[in-house]
């Protein structure tokens, strides 16, 4: 692979491959700070990748990582002949504002051209999502999904289940605060938890009512729809920097997508709590984490296509 391709064997947990057909972005949210993609932009720049030679506003974006359109990308999927899941723009949002319709008709086409790949596509702009959805024609293979992390960015949950993706999940990686996603719920059988150590006579971290909810810890959404997502995947922040997540908040998560019988998948505890569970990057050795967050599931992407 040359420097003007990041589009590999990727070392995401739930992904296989890498497609990037836009590169460079904007922070717009929490979870944008310590973006690991603006990092790699400026070490390719530096490279000579042509891919990342414009710049982005430097009060939002860096060195390398300008949106970028690159039409020559669109056929690398044809190339890939065994089934991948395929990651789409691990170094862009297609969804932002500065993509045209067009262009994202255009990777469509091309997701919709090539049956044997599922795609995942992950987005922090769920509010564009409504406003374009009936634009587009919605391949059966591909999975739409929005980033959460924290209880202020939990109404894009609402904007993705606008959309009739055969598969909608949440990215809640990285988890930088509690939050209800409003599928199931994460009090059931855990009233007088004590897991691996970790008593906690609440899942709630703060409300004195154990069915209750804090109103300025949690965002419980008022429409639950069990049946509209699909794949939850949970992680902390790792890397330079990096937020401590709680375990707490992903075991609300993990209990709320079971009880709903949601699909999840715990990708890592991150950098720094991670520690107390074995040496090593990403929440370290997976046989020393808590038995109850190793678990990484798949949705099953026949149960879920066309659900409403």
């Amino acid at each position: 692979m040359g420097v003007d391709e990041v589009s590999d064997n990727s070392a995401i947990e739930w992904t296989d491959i890498t497609w990037n057909p836009t590169t460079g972005c904007d922070r717009i949210s929490a979870g944008c700070d310590n973006c690991y993609a603006l990092t790699m932009a400026r070490r390719l720049k530096a490279m000579g990748s042509s891919k990342y030679q414009a710049d982005g506003d430097p009060r939002t974006s860096g060195p390398g990582f300008g949106l970028s359109l690159h039409y020559d990308s669109l056929r690398l999927p044809y190339a890939w002949k065994a089934p991948q899941k395929v990651f789409v723009n691990s170094m862009s949002d297609l969804f932002h504002a500065r993509v045209p319709l067009s262009f994202v008709r255009d990777v469509f086409a091309v997701i919709a051209d090539t049956p044997q790949h599922t795609y995942q596509v992950l987005t922090k702009r769920a509010s564009r999502l409504p406003r374009i959805a009936d634009k587009l024609d919605w391949p059966p293979n591909l999975w739409l999904g929005v980033s959460v992390e924290n209880a202020s960015e939990a109404p894009r949950i609402d904007h993705l289940l606008a959309v009739p993706a055969a598969v909608r999940f949440l990215s809640c990686e990285p988890l930088l605060g509690p939050f209800d996603i409003g599928i199931g719920d994460p009090h059931k059988g855990h009233e007088n938890d004590d897991v691996n150590g970790f008593p906690h006579p609440r899942i709630c971290l703060t409300c004195s009512d154990p069915d209750g909810w804090d109103e300025v810890e949690y965002f419980r959404r008022d429409k639950p729809d069990p049946c509209g997502l699909g794949w939850v995947i949970i992680g902390g922040e790792s890397g330079p920097g990096a937020r401590p997540m709680d375990i707490r908040w992903a075991r609300m998560l993990v209990r709320e997508c079971q009880s709903a019988g949601v699909a999840v998948f715990v990708k890592q505890l991150g950098s720094i709590l991670g520690r107390r569970y074995g040496a090593g990057a990403k929440g370290g050795d997976w046989e020393a984490w808590p038995e109850d967050l190793r678990i990484r599931e798949f949705p099953v992407a026949a149960d879920l296509a066309g659900a409403e």
